[in-house]
């Protein structure tokens, strides 16, 4: 952008929902500080998430758990200064909305001290009264279906959700659920890309997708990851969804340019980095990645290595 460039107006609720409309894809990124919070800006990314990955990218540790809503406040403190026009969405991290009380008081802190302008929370329809009660009073919720890494500790592996069909049914249906309780935005992890493609189609609201296909509103991934330096990717545990996009770039605007544009275009997501719907068999699942199998909640899935968003 010239000097003489008039700087784009901010993204907000309803510029995401024309965007849905339009069939504009929306380009996603987590941030975590201020460096990168002005190059992801400038990039031309949409919407930022001071997500609780900042627990293994950041804080160095195996799952997203120990972040608090300190955590996310002040990481979002650090990042929203520096975003003129992307949209600012902040993580209710694990056990924050347990009750509406908590949850309310979370959203309070990561908005009024952080300078989010929407939360984000896991959960399917039993979130939905949580949903409801920040949502009538004027809290902007993201939604978040599929892979639910909150619930490490309880099932023992991250996996590919949604592969069976009574498994997809009820993913379905809970974001119908949560739609109609006031979600105004949804991210999908981990899933077929026919299911991601039928989610999106039969709500009315953006969806974003991580693993989840190409037929989604918009992308989100992680930092670190698309610059090839998290944890996970140097240790050698790629997520089959991440791509590179160090490679090629000149530096590191360079390669978050690169990411913005392949969403834009649809480049990104390739098949190589989308899911299907057939569950693979033990030849498959002995290279999915260093994970033991274990269930989520209403669903029969393949170990994957690491949650990322």
């Amino acid at each position: 952008m010239s000097a003489a460039a008039k700087p784009s107006a901010a993204v907000q609720v309803a510029e995401l929902r024309r965007m849905r409309e339009a069939g504009e894809k929306i380009a996603a990124l987590t941030c975590y500080d201020a460096s990168f919070a002005y190059l992801e800006d400038r990039a031309g990314v949409d919407v930022v998430l001071v997500g609780d990955s900042l627990g293994m990218v950041m804080q160095g540790r195996n799952t997203t758990t120990a972040v608090t809503v300190a955590d996310i406040a002040y990481h979002s403190r650090l990042v929203a200064p520096f975003l003129q026009r992307a949209f600012l969405v902040a993580d209710l991290p694990f056990l924050s909305f347990a009750t509406r009380e908590r949850a309310l008081d979370a959203s309070q802190r990561v908005m009024q001290e952080g300078g989010a302008k929407m939360v984000k929370l896991e959960g399917g329809r039993e979130q939905a009264d949580i949903v409801e009660y920040l949502a009538v009073r004027g809290v902007p919720v993201c939604a978040h279906l599929g892979l639910q890494p909150q619930l490490i500790h309880k099932v023992g592996a991250f996996k590919v959700q949604g592969r069976e069909e009574a498994a997809a049914e009820a993913m379905l249906h809970d974001a119908k659920v949560l739609q109609d309780a006031g979600a105004d935005l949804m991210v999908l992890e981990c899933i077929p890309s026919s299911l991601g493609r039928r989610i999106t189609e039969e709500v009315h609201i953006p969806v974003i997708g991580i693993g989840a296909g190409p037929d989604v509103s918009g992308q989100i991934l992680v930092l670190q990851d698309i610059l090839n330096i998290s944890p996970t990717v140097t240790m050698g545990h790629r997520p089959r969804f991440v791509k590179n996009f160090m490679e090629g770039a000149p530096d590191i605007e360079g390669a978050i340019r690169a990411y913005v544009q392949a969403v834009k275009t649809g480049a990104y997501p390739a098949p190589e980095h989308c899911f299907g719907d057939a569950v693979p068999g033990p030849k498959a699942l002995a290279g999915a990645g260093p994970s033991t199998p274990a269930s989520l909640p209403r669903s029969k899935s393949h170990a994957h290595p690491s949650p990322r968003r």
